[in-house]
């Protein structure tokens, strides 16, 4: 569809926008220089046009509720891959943020419902190559902006371990379908910790890969310095096989670095983990929200650890502390500029784009703001602010001091091998009920954040695992490794599975019961 030539109102509006002052004649001078420039537009969509991809016909479903546990399900897939390789049998769910073409995509929220993507994101075709079926899109919260599970539009997603309770998010739906055994594996998006938020609230392995280790093409962003895409599985050797198959460049992904190396993430599992030295990171226990039995049980699987042959003692990071304000800034005036006002994507950086998303999307939300959750919401109003009053400065000031941050974590990670705390300070939260007040919602969404979201802001690998259950239900331990070395976090991790004999699953009354 070409660019319509804009007329002298179209004109004067594009210039009200950026503060200039043209008269009507000014406007008719302008206007020929305009219609003459934007024939390239229309030479740019012809060319794109006879390159794109058409949509490729696959098969989905939207389950119905008998079909539907946990409310997990956006739509049901059977997409086979190769009919050998690492994944082969294996069905995965693929977080809703993330492209399946052919395969309706909604990333939980208004508006983006109606999008069907052209392409699949790379990790999408590195599972189908390694021979993984792709079982079917999992919920996700609305624009992956929540470490709850009640943001999204499809409604919220139970956890498996007690339904009146929030499965994490915001890769709410992957959490849940593995964590009850309905898929085998799942994809998770982190820039907050949503990836390890619904792996410690459903006693999964959820494992968020350094910065740029796996592509994030194909899935919608939040803040390029912060997206990350990772496996969620039951058992560490599950999470290190998908990390094998997704991880390593792509070429069309920036936040990679030039000359990547990915390591052999199963095979490093079967060296022992005996002899590394842990840091217990004082400042990730005793938050003013800390439940003392979260902090109590991650000492004692420090204490397995030591019995397993590691040496671990407290260290203190202080900077830590610092992480959770420096992540706020970015992540809020990031999201307001890149996530919604420059349509998901944004400009000025060497990837691949996704034109049709970009289009679908942009149009939607201008249509429909107020269909945006609460927590987006939220973001738009501080976010807005913050860019509107002070034009990025205090953005500029965290992404600096995001370098004293890793800075910190560098220099704690020379003296120990990995560094542990509790994934998160508390067990699963109740669900909030559909009449609750934004209050609620807003502080049910952000309140577990504070040591997941440091490690989005430094980039360093860091696994959870569930550290033993509080109260019935489960505990995250978090395991942070050095940037690239993601093997190590993953051999602590499994040399402690192997350690407890292997991790809880909820009980069959919890996962047949349907709330």
């Amino acid at each position: 569809m070409a660019v319509p030539p804009p007329d002298q109102k179209a004109l004067a509006a594009a210039a009200a926008r950026y503060g200039l002052s043209l008269s009507p004649a000014d406007l008719d001078s302008f206007q020929p220089f305009v219609h003459g420039l934007l024939a390239s537009w229309d030479a740019v969509e012809e060319l794109y046009s006879a390159t794109a991809p058409a949509v490729p016909q696959r098969s989905w479903q939207r389950p119905d509720d008998a079909d539907n546990p946990y409310n997990a399900w956006y739509v049901t897939t059977e997409i086979r891959g190769a009919a050998d390789g690492p994944l082969a049998g294996r069905t995965v769910a693929i977080k809703d943020n993330t492209a399946v073409a052919g395969v309706p995509m909604m990333n939980g929220s208004k508006t983006v419902e109606g999008f069907v993507p052209r392409r699949d994101a790379t990790i999408v075709t590195r599972l189908l190559a390694a021979g993984a079926t792709i079982a079917g899109k999992a919920v996700c919260e609305d624009l992956c902006f929540s470490g709850g599970s009640h943001t999204s539009r499809t409604g919220p997603v139970r956890n498996p371990w007690d339904e009146t309770r929030s499965a994490g998010g915001s890769s709410s739906g992957s959490a849940a379908l593995v964590a009850s055994g309905v898929v085998d594996l799942a994809t998770g998006g982190d820039q907050g910790g949503s990836v390890r938020i619904p792996a410690a609230y459903s006693g999964i392995v959820g494992h968020k890969p350094t910065h740029g280790l796996v592509p994030y093409t194909g899935a919608f962003p939040i803040e390029q310095t912060i997206d990350h895409l990772g496996p969620m599985t039951r058992t560490v050797a599950d999470a290190a096989l998908v990390l094998d198959v997704i991880a390593g460049p792509d070429g069309l992904d920036p936040r990679q670095p030039a000359g990547l190396v990915t390591d052999d993430y199963s095979g490093a599992l079967a060296r022992s983990a005996a002899g590394l030295r842990v840091g217990v990171v004082s400042e990730g226990f005793g938050h003013a929200n800390s439940d003392p039995g979260v902090d109590a049980t991650v000492r004692a699987a420090v204490d397995i650890l030591r019995e397993a042959g590691l040496d671990a003692e407290d260290v203190s990071v202080p900077w830590h502390l610092h992480g959770a304000r420096i992540w706020d800034v970015i992540a809020t005036e990031g999201a307001a500029a890149q996530m919604v006002e420059a349509n998901g994507y944004g400009m000025n950086w060497q990837g691949e784009y996704d034109p049709e998303l970009i289009a679908h999307y942009g149009r939607q939300w201008r249509a429909r703001p107020d269909e945006f959750s609460e927590t987006v919401k939220f973001v738009l109003l501080a976010g807005g602010y913050g860019l509107a009053s002070e034009h990025g400065r205090h953005y500029a000031m965290a992404r600096n001091l995001a370098v004293d941050l890793r800075r910190a974590y560098d220099e704690a990670l020379q003296r120990y091998d990995v560094l542990v705390m509790p994934t998160l300070p508390m067990t699963a939260s109740t669900i909030p009920g559909p009449d609750a007040p934004r209050e609620e919602i807003i502080t049910r969404a952000l309140e577990m954040i504070g040591n997941t979201c440091v490690t989005d802001v430094t980039g360093h690998p860091a696994t959870s695992v569930p550290a033993g259950l509080s109260g019935g239900l489960p505990v995250g331990m978090m395991i942070i490794g050095r940037m690239f070395e993601d093997a190590t976090p993953l051999r602590v991790a499994h040399t402690f599975e192997q350690a407890v004999g292997g991790f809880p699953a909820p009980t069959a009354a919890t996962t047949g019961s349907q709330a």
